[in-house]
């Protein structure tokens, strides 16, 4: 019997079991899913739950199915030798052998870089932090306040509206280095500043942040923005374990792979999402769920294909669009070239928060597919940019 691990129940993680499921059904193999939560975590929507909205209660073992073993606890250890993972839970420890090693622990906001960041911040790193802001919001509401959102990428800009929206007696700003919206088309951009202006979102465009203090942030200029409660969104840390066990990684902490997704130092070991330092021949991809969940599949596929003496594929994806809600009732989406550089179209209003809500409730729904089919699971493979003469070795 062939042991597969995987390492983290997230977007990818759960993807990457269901799918192992699947397509080794007929095969002697053994399939461990770790996690510290039977809860599954849904990431695109922890905005939702800090504005003070509550989500459906997804259980990991039950999306997973009966041929995936699901492990509470958290991996601690990886012994590349031996090919064990410790996972501790509580005060017990076991260790998992495995042959084939699925790595998908994926990042988490990073509170380290500005001084009282990670004292006086919120964070969106999962449903507790998530829980614990939505708590002192309602009671910040009650009699009004300003709130401060640091960081204006994608997850920044839907916590700022959400919040607005939710709380209309709260002061919301946004704060980033960068304009938000920058990486989406001009008539795009300007439909989010419409809603920045609806919700009255005071926007801090070019504000560099130094620290945050218990009542307000600091910018570079000197300037005190004030801020009841702090949210930090600004960049992510990869997990340490990978590079603590000896597994390759770059600079960021990202296990480097070939283009399989295989690890260059240790090929038993598959990274997925924004785990891995992964590219294709446009550049390097970003670590989202649209990338994500492709990612995990084609992990799946690869093992299958190996367990079976044949030659692996090199990953391929190709953008498609950056979805990006406005609190519930709003949302524009901006649709992409493979490289992710803004298209022609985009989606505003009603229209765009049918099309975001679909794309937030797809992997659920998709991991309960993948038990009788191969669910797809992406939109795009990248064209002609991303094709690749054959199989890699």
């Amino acid at each position: 019997m062939k042991n597969i691990v995987v390492l983290g129940g997230g977007y990818t993680g759960v993807m990457c079991a269901v799918r192992l499921a699947l397509r080794t059904r007929k095969l002697d193999v053994s399939i461990t899913l770790v996690n510290p939560s039977e809860r599954f975590t849904e990431r695109l929507r922890m905005h939702q739950v800090a504005a003070g909205h509550e989500l459906a209660d997804f259980r990991i073992p039950e999306l997973v199915g009966e041929r995936v073993t699901f492990v509470r606890g958290w991996a601690t250890a990886i012994d590349t030798t031996r090919r064990e993972v410790t996972v501790n839970a509580g005060d017990s420890a076991r260790t998992l052998p495995y042959d084939k090693l699925v790595y998908a622990l994926g990042s988490y906001t990073d509170t380290s870089v500005v001084p009282g960041a990670d004292d006086h911040a919120y964070t969106l790193n999962g449903p507790r932090p998530a829980r614990s802001m939505a708590l002192r919001l309602a009671s910040l509401a009650e009699n009004g306040g300003t709130v401060a959102v640091c960081g204006g990428g994608l997850t920044g800009i839907e916590a700022a509206t959400e919040i607005a929206e939710n709380h209309p007696n709260l002061k919301v700003s946004l704060i980033s280095t960068e304009q938000p919206g920058w990486m989406m088309g001009e008539k795009a951009r300007a439909y989010l500043y419409s809603v920045f202006e609806r919700l009255d979102v005071t926007v801090h465009t070019g504000a560099r942040i130094t620290k945050v203090l218990p009542d307000s942030v600091e910018v570079a200029d000197g300037r005190l923005i004030p801020a009841d409660v702090s949210l930090w969104t600004a960049g992510v840390k990869a997990h340490a374990l990978a590079a603590e066990s000896g597994i390759e990684v770059d600079r960021k902490g990202l296990i480097l792979v070939d283009p399989a997704l295989r690890s260059l130092s240790h090929p038993e070991i598959y990274a997925i999402g924004d785990a891995a330092a992964a590219r294709q021949a446009w550049g390097a991809i970003h670590g989202t769920c649209q990338s994500g969940m492709p990612s995990a599949a084609h992990a799946a596929d690869s093992i299958a294909r190996e367990l079976r003496g044949r030659a692996v594929k090199p990953f391929r994806f190709g953008y498609f669009h950056q979805p990006l809600s406005l609190g519930r009732k709003d949302a524009v989406i901006q649709f992409t070239r493979h490289d992710d550089t803004p298209g022609r179209f985009y989606l505003k209003g009603k229209a765009a928060v049918l099309y975001k809500e679909w794309v937030s409730s797809t992997p659920p729904k998709a991991y309960v597919k993948t038990h009788r089919y191969p669910a797809p699971v992406s939109l795009s493979r990248g064209g002609r940019a991303t094709r690749e003469p054959g199989p890699v070795g």
